[in-house]
């Protein structure tokens, strides 16, 4: 079973968002955080913040193992756009978006073993 997390309305385009995507896709989790720490790009930190909710998703709601966690899908589709206008000449104004991204991380992994608590080691002896 894969673990995902979605970060909605990133105020970055993109397709500025898709190249640091691809730099980490079909990568482990602690490689792909390296990557993201070394790239000098402004939305290399909105997507190792969402690689870093997966992870937190896999280890404490879905009980996954740290070590072997792999992104098996990352993917960035466009948000919602803002319609805005910049002056221009002779008192004219030219319309431009500022855009936004939809960014949806997928990991897997292997799944940690559950400790026995103290009731279920009593359950056995007996």
């Amino acid at each position: 079973m894969s673990v995902k997390a979605i970060s909605k309305n990133v105020r970055i385009s993109p397709r500025k968002v898709a190249v640091v995507a691809a730099l980490v896709r079909g990568r482990s989790v602690d490689d792909a955080l390296v990557i993201l720490d070394h790239t000098k790009r402004r939305s290399a930190m909105a997507v190792s913040k969402t690689i870093k909710s997966a992870k937190a998703n896999a280890l404490h709601n879905h009980n996954y193992a740290s070590k072997g966690l792999m992104i098996t899908e990352i993917s960035v589709s466009p948000g919602m756009s803002l319609k805005r206008y910049r002056p221009a000449a002779r008192g004219s104004a030219n319309p431009f978006k500022r855009r936004s991204a939809h960014i949806r991380v997928v990991i897997d992994g292997t799944k940690r073993e559950e400790k026995k608590t103290v009731d279920t080691k009593a359950k056995e002896n007996k």
